[in-house]
């Protein structure tokens, strides 16, 4: 058996399907020296056993493109390897049993149209008509997709991997890695072990694919790969006569999935309470192995199953497989460049859609292993995202139980998880859970989303119409537009930059200009070298040699870690203090009168005029108000240390009895910011929205020098814009705008929202999103005739590239 060299370009830990695509894909880029190390036998952890489904459409338009990616693979492997991969596009059909599954379903098929996949709604006869064995009792409607596929799993690995050794990869089985070596920063290669001989690889970077073993392969270099196996279940028949090739069948509502295989029917299942696997760990011997069956835990499924398919009842099992998968907490796998290294990679986490994921995302690590930059936007599966505290394993375990079901479960907006609740509290959670608070969770943070009126039982009701909170809501975005309203910010990610060269510093990370005042208040974004947006920050100057970069609570630990990597030279300390402070808004026309009941400062406009901050007194404490705004009116936010905030918070409500202050939540904040037209990062600006083309030029300048992206910014201006960001408001004031629902522009589809809400001061749904416009003037594109497409029904809609509340920012300044 051959041994791994003592040196390598990169190291691969892992011979599942993952593992072997980035090897795959390495090599295409024409990398040399890469070796894959699997501790047993190639797909013998988890990829063996999957049901081998290929869907096109993701949640998002990047996650489809890679999912389309994936099959056009896979129908080329074969041919390029000689190992069939079984792939066939075979069409699949999702069938909804309620009215609420139905909206969703064609509020997808809807976004498959934005994003260039084939996609048809069918009646529940249609359904009959291409899938004759379903029992259609109850089915509400059905979406078909004619070039999804099935493969199989095994196989469609075992060709990446010829296909890596025919490039010139080392693919070695039955080696197991049993160290990670690092210095600073850096690994610098790994310990392994060969039946008895042992020794170590050198190696310039070092990539996870560990599957469910991808949490413990992450420690060994002090890596945070947050994970847990559960158990997943499926039967497979007997040979039914008959039975022909059908498409794949998902039955959501019922958390099942049928695939036609071999004239055998695989009945699977994602049932609503899972069962976590392996809490102590995985067995070293662990190789093609079973779990014991508990067919009490399938029962379930397969009663209803039998009366959805008349024929299984008739049908004997053959197979009653148990095997275990890994779940990520929030349902989305990990790829990319771990925030604790410079040069250990991650993909693992496939929540049971491996093999049609599994082609894109090694397609997508391979090119930004070689580029040094993510190609386009993969913030919903960056490994950045994860917080540290979730590599907790009780956290991992009770979040599992809940994850696996949720990918069959009603995909509700605003839907909350139930599990693994209240790690991260800020200091006024009690507080506001007093005054009706119903708390939402993200990045672990428990927030306020909205406040329920007394005798309101205080929990969301979800629906894809308008819930429970949403006459709630539209009070609070009138207190906060008529009078003055409270929220808490404290999640939101504070990052403090000292040193001798914290302006320089800036200066090159940031686009805006940080050589100003200590108590100025700068709005800018971190840029790439492309003049993508990395960041979406706001700064102040606390002193001469310290700044506080505020972030999204979701994005902190990425921009930190951003920061980190470009620190070179400077001489800077960079500090997470999140949770040092309490965070209160106080907004409205009459923010500046409240905060005069609590403090002796002067607000007035001569000395805390708009992005400026200062040191107050507040009752008989201490605070900082910066003056800025993410709701479009007059306010200010109160920094208040952690020792302190509970005793500002009472001295402020107690102030706000008098003047009807009212207590607000996450869901109001953007339903105001998107009335304003303030962007999301994440969702309207990403890594892959050019800052000029966000419409965010004014906060960029240009004539510093030597900023990252500095020349991007400039050759865009030379250039023109190719699409603009654009903000619209549907005529009809009862639909509802979430995200990604296509954008019509004289009635062909140019593009889809990238954010939406409710605009409830403007009287209708309103969302934000990129139109193309190479060569067109700023008139020419307002001059269209624009609609939405919101589950399958033309919306008009009004399109404005100002914002339509208070386009002057007089509020704001007032």
């Amino acid at each position: 058996m051959a041994q791994p060299p003592s040196q390598a370009r990169v190291v691969i830990i892992g011979g599942g399907v993952i593992g072997c695509s980035v090897a795959y894909h390495l090599t295409k880029l024409g990398w040399k020296d890469v070796v894959l190390l699997e501790r047993k036998q190639l797909t013998s952890g988890t990829t063996w056993h999957a049901a081998g489904l290929i869907a096109q459409l993701r949640a998002t338009a990047n996650m489809t493109k890679l999912a389309k990616y994936s099959q056009e693979l896979y129908g080329s492997l074969e041919e390029e390897t000689g190992v069939a991969t079984g792939f066939k596009r075979v069409g699949s059909i999702t069938v909804a049993l309620t009215e609420e599954r139905r909206e969703e379903i064609n509020r997808q098929a809807a976004m498959a149209r934005a994003f260039g996949v084939a996609v048809e709604e069918i009646s529940p006869s249609e359904v009959k008509d291409r899938y004759a064995h379903l029992n259609i009792e109850g089915v509400t409607g059905g979406v078909y997709l004619e070039k999804d596929g099935q493969g199989d799993p095994a196989n469609i690995a075992l060709a990446l991997a010829k296909g890596a050794r025919q490039q010139g990869a080392q693919v070695l089985e039955r080696t197991r890695v049993t160290g990670i070596r690092r210095e600073g920063r850096r690994v610098t290669g790994v310990d392994w072990e060969q039946g008895r001989e042992t020794g170590f690889t050198a190696a310039d970077m070092v990539v996870n694919c560990g599957g469910m073993w991808g949490h413990e392969v992450g420690r060994m270099a002090g890596v945070n790969v947050p994970l847990h196996a559960c158990e997943h279940f499926y039967i497979v028949t007997e040979a039914i006569a008959g039975l022909s090739q059908m498409p794949v069948l998902r039955v959501p509502d019922e958390c099942a999935y049928y695939k036609e295989d071999a004239g055998k029917m695989l009945l699977g299942a994602f049932e609503p309470d899972a069962k976590p696997w392996a809490m102590n760990g995985i067995s070293p011997d662990f190789e093609f192995d079973q779990l014991p069956e508990d067919f009490d835990h399938f029962e379930p499924i397969l009663e209803a199953a039998v009366e959805r398919m008349p024929m299984l009842a008739e049908a004997g099992i053959h197979t009653f497989f148990n095997g275990p998968e890994s779940f990520t907490p929030d349902d989305a796998y990990h790829l990319g460049l771990a925030p604790e290294l410079d040069n250990f990679w991650v993909a693992a986490g496939f929540n049971s859609i491996g093999i049609q994921s599994a082609g894109g995302a090694g397609m997508a690590l391979a090119q930004w292993m070689e580029a040094g930059d993510k190609p386009f936007d993969l913030g919903d599966v960056d490994i950045t995202r994860m917080q540290p505290f979730q590599g907790n394993k009780t956290y991992l375990f009770e979040r599992s139980k809940e994850t696996l079901g949720l990918l069959y479960a009603d995909h509700y907006p605003y839907r909350q998880k139930a599990t693994a609740r209240g790690v991260r509290r800020t200091p006024f959670h009690q507080h506001l859970l007093n005054e009706g608070a119903v708390m939402g969770e993200l990045a672990g943070w428990e927030r306020a989303n909205w406040f329920a009126a007394p005798g309101q039982t205080p929990e969301y009701e979800y629906s894809w119409k308008r819930q429970n909170f949403f006459d709630n809501v539209a009070s609070e975005v009138e207190a906060i537009r008529g009078n003055v309203g409270m929220y808490d910010m404290s999640s939101f990610g504070k990052i403090r930059v000292e040193g001798r060269d914290a302006t320089a510093f800036m200066n090159h990370i940031g686009g805006g200009q940080y050589d100003v005042p200590v108590g100025k208040i700068v709005y800018a974004q971190f840029l790439n070298v492309r003049g993508g947006i990395e960041a979406d920050v706001t700064v102040t100057r606390l002193a001469e040699t310290a700044y506080l970069v505020v972030t999204p609570a979701a994005t902190r630990l990425a921009d930190q870690t951003w920061m980190m990597r470009h620190v070179g030279d400077f001489n800077v300390v960079i500090t997470d203090v999140t949770a040092g402070e309490g965070v209160l808004a106080v907004m409205g026309p009459n923010a500046r009168k409240l905060l005069q009941a609590v403090s002796p400062a002067d607000f007035s406009n001569e000395t805390n005029p708009f992005g400026t901050a200062q040191e107050i007194e507040l009752g008989m404490g201490l605070a900082r108000v910066h003056r800025v705004t993410y709701v479009g009116e007059l306010g200010w936010e109160v920094y208040v240390s952690a020792d302190m905030a509970a005793h500002a918070f009472e001295a402020l409500h107690a102030a706000g009895q008098e003047m009807d202050l009212k207590f607000c939540g996450m869901h109001m904040m953007d339903c105001a910011r998107i009335e304003k037209g303030f962007r999301h990062f994440g969702h309207d600006i990403t890594c892959e929205d050019h800052v000029l083309e966000a419409g965010l030029g004014f906060a960029v300048k240009t004539d510093k020098p030597d900023f990252i992206g500095r020349d991007a910014v400039l050759r865009k201006k030379d250039a023109g814009l190719e699409k603009r960001l654009l903000q619209f408001r549907l005529t009809d004031p009862e639909p509802l705008l979430y995200h990604n629902e296509p954008v019509i522009r004289d009635g062909e589809i140019v593009g889809y929202l990238s954010s939406g809400a409710y605009g409830h001061s403007l009287g209708g749904a309103m969302g934000l999103g990129y139109v193309p416009c190479a060569g067109e003037a700023a008139a020419d594109v307002l001059a269209s005739e624009y609609h939405i497409d919101v589950a399958g029904t033309r919306v008009k809609a009004e399109a404005s590239l100002k914002p339509m509340y208070d386009p002057k920012s007089e509020r704001v300044k007032a």
